[in-house]
């Protein structure tokens, strides 16, 4: 390339354009052949947009170059002539000649046929203007390969072709009389509001489309010229005259399609599509296969009618306007089956997706048709809109007679969030399939004109498709491009001539066809599947269509888009044109057309009365995979053990410390011999710190046949350099020795990979990934926690939230750097508050206690979050993922400055057999006697090493106790009432180093009081000032703030309060409230019947508050309550009066007792995929139970009346009282996460601890 490149300048010092302009001015007349050569190539390219040495046109020149190196008769003469001349760094009219050359017009003149008016040749020679004209052919040859989609006819609006405005198209006849020779051209680069295609937004013409600007005449059109070996619209003609060379040229370049590939670096590639486009008659289709586009456009047009009538006022956000897209996708999933493919993942937005559903994908027509009927679910979880539901078909093609296996992954609203998610679970499934080339599994992406330019996941996505761990070896986009996004024009939603400018990046070629031409897009489409199976490289195919309704089909378009929806309304619909095409061809009769429109409408029919007999609506029957066999034959409540053998913790850390085999040969560098030689002394004594915890876990899982793999940016080494899992030769570029991958002969692969530097793309990748195969653990680690926020739409619509939404579980793991130690508020907080606001466990309700308390609790939760402070336990978290017998999202807040703390060490002891994780690590130093302990400080993370620091220099190891959360979510609510029962005279407190208002204080703080003291909420309803009825309730009833230490004065507090106003003890009742889904309760079991619905409330008798004294004095003496074991004695309630509060559980007293244990694993479903799975539904049984023996309650049962009436009393209010209160320790609340100064973050860690020590 540099040859070419230094050649160019050679012969043009003052640069590109200068020097074309120094050329337009030369004489004539001083112009020798040898110089036409290289003058003419610029002087003809001069006018074009782009220069003549530029991305795609220097590798061709480079090529060309390196062929005439070898063999100069392998280019035309005037290549020759050029190379020859740039080769001597001469002047062209000063080089010499060489003695063996034979002269450029002997070698052109001897190869043309005598063509009349062609210039004479005297004395052998030919003249200047032969070898101009012929370097002009190819020039408009490739102007028409590089700049022919400009005049593409692939609007089927004609809003491109055809003003609106007449007063503009008056102002444009003379521009259609010069480009009168064009048969689509006249009307290109007009940016009106409609013409989103316009390819050049200055409007103006691309002048090398215009042959008069190569100095040809009409009288130059018979004349015969050879076309180059880059074109191919000669077919087996060699010689053509200039007016059929730009017939065809319009032909395949101006017609119903435009291509763009001339920016590919790959002249093999350029040649192929050139051959697939310029090939005379290559669109020829049989009669049989236009029957089919028929079929297939009327099934997809049938589909979207039906619905219109028998759902017309339902959102359905259908494909009116391109039905085409159905053909389409039907052709590519054809000639990729006929190529070998047998699995294709598919993802696309809520456009079409219930046709593709249905024709596509071929899915039962009555399951869809339920989704309208508004039906109760079946299954758990909140459920989604129909439009965003996915599915997995195994059916025959029954065009290649082959087995395919069609997958449509949910999407939320979030148009393109999908992308990274499709590719990573075709990764993944290719990976399963040993499909290293991508054969036989594919993906297929569906995009909106405004999402896919305006949405920067694209470009993400886009720029994994060629990286080695992430390449999905090629996909094939298909834009449905309607000319709007919602009610945005397209000059007002992207700067680019075309929406799918992105994929250049990519060297993906684009195909723009006419939606209303059935017949080009069946051949772009044919030609992208091909391109795909050979190069295995990404290509766009761009569908130019409408919109035929509004966003939705109850939206009104012509608001903000009149003149487009005028044009819109007189355009017939795709399928009549082309109906009316065959029939006009001879190939279909009228008759035929209506009866296979009637046969498909009855098709619907049935399938519709099919519909009226559901009862219930079954996600499970939208689940984009299913995976098979995972449940059966498990116990839904045991977690597998996930300690290991010593010996096998040693094999694994040996292997892991050790260089490669070939260490002699392998230079390794010398830092990285001192980790290793650590990891091995800290091998002889039995300890590990965090890196080799993880590696273990690793090791041991690949051991058992697990597959890992760990993604990220910087994963390789580890951001803090901790990692290595990737050794790197020292004086051998790219040659690398992985540990972790030859640990034992049969293991499992291990992969380790460096992402690019995103985090929405990648993570949802990896999500996608971990979707394909529970047994798999599929790790992604952010670079510092702090850069999860540019995931969140990932972590919010799918992590989150997806199986409620979907049924689909996944086993992702999240790996968070975080820590507040002085580096800056971006490389601090993970922000764990927001995935524990997020978290779906109801802060008031404590789970009923048993031998499967933890797992239960685990099943019921959406994701886990933990953060770990030894190495010990976080190996066991990662085992965990798999022991369990279903899968859930783990967040793991993991350290930075621990992953060197010498007392950041674990034993071999914590992770051999017997050992699990720890949910909570108690005070071991505290144990023996726990009554003289006055602080018990509860904290999670790395400010334990902190805490237990300023507690060994303040020597208070006897007076405080610190107590580890290692799992905040779901909470340990039985371990924390445990740790508290055993310190009865102790302060509680909680630690941490974030902002109050961040980090995990929001979270826990609800649930301690839920574990310590059995706290109730209770409604009060009305206006905060609307009504002052209310006013006195609230005020006696507000909880004053009273020293923490003081729990006599507390306890007497709340059984004064509950004597003066007879309202139960709280330490005699426990809270159960109901948990199920807003979208299956009762109005009974609303929020609103519940405020509302009491029944008859009645004044308490004085044994009640009798009562209500006796439970707080015990309150008082710190005994910890629990739910009752016996059904609550319940006394004659009075008449209901205004402003009386119920009475609850009058006889009822405090107890230690724990409950006992309720297996009830024979009921248990733990996974929502598969509908034979045993059940749980904890929330659901506990109820039942509850309804038998009258233990615990959701609502007073009683009324409690406003003084007004009116919405105004909707608004609740609740009250807590607790008898034993949890203290903050911390930051105060903060905006930002962390400070920006060292020495301020020191100072208030020194606040921190000193306030946590203080007694």
């Amino acid at each position: 390339m540099h040859r070419a490149r230094t050649a160019l300048h050679l012969v043009s010092p003052m640069g590109q354009q200068n020097f074309g302009a120094f050329l337009l001015k030369k004489p004539a007349s001083k112009l020798t052949t040898e110089l036409v050569a290289a003058s003419s190539v610029k002087l003809y390219n001069s006018a074009a947009a782009e220069p003549f040495l530029n991305g795609s046109s220097s590798n061709y020149i480079d090529d060309m170059y390196n062929s005439w190196l070898r063999d100069p008769a392998s280019v035309h003469a005037s290549w020759d002539a050029y190379f020859r001349n740039n080769s001597y760094a001469a002047p062209p009219s000063l080089a010499p000649v060489p003695k063996n050359h034979v002269p450029a017009a002997q070698y052109l003149g001897s190869s043309l046929p005598a063509v009349a008016g062609a210039g004479a040749a005297v004395g052998g020679r030919i003249d200047d203007k032969l070898i101009d004209d012929h370097l002009a052919v190819q020039a408009i040859i490739r102007s028409y390969q590089s700049r022919g989609h400009l005049v593409a006819d692939i609007d089927p609006l004609g809003i491109l072709n055809a003003e609106i405005n007449p007063e503009r198209a008056n102002l444009r006849a003379n521009e259609k009389v010069t480009r009168s020779y064009m048969n689509f051209g006249h009307n290109v680069a007009r940016l009106d509001p409609l013409g989103i295609n316009s390819a050049d937004l200055d409007d103006k013409t691309p002048p090398e489309l215009l042959y008069s600007s190569y100095r040809f005449e009409e009288a130059d059109m018979e004349r015969v010229f050879k076309l180059p070996s880059t074109t191919f619209i000669g077919g087996k003609e060699k010689f053509l005259p200039l007016r059929d060379i730009l017939g065809r040229l319009e032909k395949a370049y101006c017609n119903k399609i435009g291509v763009e590939f001339m920016f590919i670096n790959s002249l093999e590639q350029c040649n192929w599509i050139r051959e697939r486009f310029e090939t005379p008659n290559i669109m020829n289709y049989s009669n049989e296969e236009k029957r089919l586009i028929l079929a297939r456009l009327t099934r997809a047009t049938g589909f979207e009618a039906f619905l219109a009538k028998k759902f017309s006022s339902e959102k359905r956000f259908g494909l009116e306007g391109c039905e085409i897209m159905i053909p389409a996708m039907k052709e590519v999933i054809d000639v990729s089956t006929r190529l070998g493919v047998e699995s294709i993942i598919m993802g696309m937005p809520h456009r079409g997706r219930l046709n593709v559903l249905a024709n596509v994908c071929r899915k039962p027509l009555h399951q869809i048709f339920t989704q309208f009927a508004g039906l109760e679910a079946a299954d758990d979880g909140s459920g989604d809109v129909k439009y965003h539901l996915g599915t997995y078909i195994e059916r025959l093609n029954r065009v290649t007679n082959k087995n395919i296996r069609l997958a449509v992954v949910a999407n939320p609203s979030h148009l393109e969030a999908v992308d990274p998610v499709v590719q990573g679970k075709t990764r993944a499934e290719q990976f399963y399939r040993g499909d290293g080339e991508g054969k036989k599994v594919m993906s297929i992406l569906l995009h909106g004109d405004a999402a896919f330019c305006g949405q920067g996941v694209v470009f993400e996505t886009m720029h994994l498709s060629d990286l080695p761990d992430y390449t999905t070896h090629g996909t094939v986009h298909i834009v449905v491009n309607n000319q709007i996004g919602f009610t945005t024009d397209p000059r007002h939603s992207r700067s680019s001539p075309y929406c799918t400018d992105v994929a250049r990046v990519v060297n993906a070629p684009i195909f723009h066809v006419n939606g209303d031409d059935p017949e080009a897009v069946m051949h772009v489409c044919k030609v992208a599947a091909e391109w795909r199976a050979t190069f295995h490289k990404d290509v766009i195919i761009d569908i130019v269509s409408y919109r035929r309704n509004g966003h939705n089909e109850i939206d009104e378009p012509m608001f903000t888009q009149p003149l487009m929806y005028k044009k819109i309304r007189g355009t017939k619909p795709a399928l009549d044109i082309y109906a009316n095409q065959l029939i006009g061809e001879g190939v279909v009769t009228s008759e035929e057309v209506k009866s296979v429109k009637d046969k498909y409408e009855k098709i619907c029919e049935e399938a519709f009365e099919q519909a009226k007999t559901e009862t219930h609506i079954k996600y499970k029957d939208w689940i984009d995979s299913p995976w098979s066999g995972f449940f059966e034959g498990k116990d839904p409540l045991k977690v597998a053990p996930t300690g290991v053998i010593e010996e096998t913790l040693v094999h694994i850390g040996n292997r892991f410390s050790s260089p490669p085999p070939n260490a002699a040969e392998f230079v390794i560098h010398k830092g990285l011999l001192r980790v290793l030689a650590a990891r091995k002394e800290m091998l002889e004594n039995k300890t590990i710190d965090w890196a080799l915890a993880e590696a273990m876990a690793f090791g041991s899982l690949l051991k058992e046949g697990i597959h890992v793999r760990l993604s990220g940016q910087d994963v390789e080494r580890g951001t803090f350099s901790h990692r290595h899992h990737v050794l790197h030769h020292q004086t051998v570029d790219k040659a690398t020795y992985r540990p972790l991958c030859h640990l034992y002969p049969d293991q499992a692969p291990y992969t380790v990979c460096n992402s690019s530097l995103s985090e929405f793309g990648v993570l949802g990748f990896e999500l996608g990934y971990s979707m394909t195969n529970p047994n798999a653990l599929v790790c992604w680690e952010a670079q510092f926690g702090d850069f999860n926020n540019t995931a969140q739409c990932i972590i919010d619509q799918f992590v989150s939230s997806g199986q409620a939404k979907w049924v689909r579980q996944s086993g992702l793991v999240m790996l968070l750097p975080h820590g507040m130690e002085g580096m800056g508020p971006e490389h601090s907080s993970a922000r764990v508050e927001r995935f524990l606001q997020m978290c779906s466990d109801d802060p008031d309700y404590f789970p009923p206690e048993s031998e499967e308390f933890a797992i239960r609790q685990l099943h019921d939760i959406n994701w886990i979050v933990a953060n770990c402070s030894t190495p010990g336990n976080y190996f066991h978290l990662l085992r965990r993922q798999i022991a369990l017998p279903f899968r859930k999202p783990l967040i793991v807040l993991t350290p930075k400055s621990l992953l060197r703390h010498p007392e950041c060490r674990s034993n071999f002891s914590e992770m051999t057999d017997g050992t699990e994780f720890q949910r909570l690590i108690p005070d071991a130093l505290t144990a023996e006697n726990p009554n003289q302990v006055k602080r018990v400080i509860f904290c999670t993370g790395r400010v334990y090493y902190d805490l237990l620091k300023a507690r060994r220099d303040r020597k208070l190891d006897n007076d405080i106790a610190i107590s580890r959360v290692e799992q905040i979510s779901p909470f340990p609510y039985d371990l924390v009432k445990a740790e508290c029962a055993k310190y009865p005279n102790a302060e509680l407190v909680w630690a941490q180093e974030e902002h109050k208002n961040q980090g995990c204080w929001t979270y826990v703080q609800p649930r301690f009081d839920t574990a310590i003291n059995s706290t109730r909420d209770f409604s009060v309803g009305g206006d905060d000032g609307a009504n002052e009825g209310y006013k006195d309730v609230f005020e006696a009833y507000t909880p004053k703030k009273r020293p923490p230490t003081d729990a006599n004065s507390d306890a007497a507090a709340a059984a004064a309060a509950a004597a003066t106003r007879q309202e139960p003890s709280v330490a005699s009742v426990h809270s159960t409230p109901d948990r199920t889904s807003s979208s299956k309760r009762s109005p009974q079991g609303s929020w609103f019947s519940r405020l509302f619905g009491f029944g008859s409330g009645a004044k308490p008798s004085a044994a009640a508050a009798a009562n209500a004294a006796s439970a707080a004095a015990a309150a008082a003496t710190t005994t910890i309550p629990v739910p009752p074991q016996n059904p609550p004695q319940s006394n004659t309630q009075s008449p209901a009066t205004p402003q009386s509060f119920p009475s609850h559980n009058n006889n009822a007293t405090t107890t230690t007792t724990t409950q006992t244990n309720d297996k009830r694993s024979e009921s248990a479903n733990i996974h929502n995929h598969n509908p034979h799975a045993p059940r749980i539904d904890s929330v659901q049984e506990e109820k039942l139970v509850q309804q038998k023996t009258g233990q615990g309650f959701n609502i007073p049962q009683g009324t409690f009346n406003s003084p007004t009436s009116g919405s105004a009393a909707s608004k609740g209010r609740k009250v807590r009282v607790s008898a034993r209160p949890l203290s903050y320790v911390g930051r105060p609340c903060g905006a930002s996460t962390a400070t920006g100064s060292k020495a301020q973050h020191l100072k208030e860690l020194k606040n921190l601890l000193d306030d946590a020590m203080a007694l």
